[in-house]
């Protein structure tokens, strides 16, 4: 299984961007997927995560109400919109997949390679 995440790059404080992640060599719509992000210095941290066929998708309380997680199951492929976006949101953020739910970096069974978002105040 391999997942390539894309979409990353510099915002200013308030705005928005885009991540995506696109799975190839399993089946895309039986996986759950997720989001964690590592900042420099600090351990991996959960984001967001969503159940297939998008039934529940738990945020961390950071980052609820300003990030939105999806899946287009026709195109392999999780997003994770980011409105709002604040300095502290600065990190590495990594895409994620696994047989089952998760929220722990313990259970996720396929990482993609990080695409890095930079926040400027």
């Amino acid at each position: 299984v391999q997942l390539q995440a894309s979409g990353g790059g510099m915002v200013q404080a308030g705005g928005s961007r885009r991540l995506s992640c696109t799975v190839s060599g399993r089946t895309f719509s039986s996986l759950a997927m997720g989001w964690f992000r590592q900042a420099p210095g600090k351990e991996r941290e959960f984001v967001a995560t969503i159940t297939p066929r998008g039934g529940s998708t738990p945020y961390a309380d950071s980052v609820k109400g300003r990030f939105v997680i999806s899946r287009d199951d026709a195109r392999n492929t999780v997003y994770l919109q980011m409105n709002s976006l604040r300095p502290e949101d600065t990190a590495v953020y990594y895409c994620a997949a696994a047989p089952v739910p998760f929220r722990t970096t313990s259970l996720v069974a396929y990482w993609g390679q990080g695409t890095q978002v930079t926040v400027s105040s």
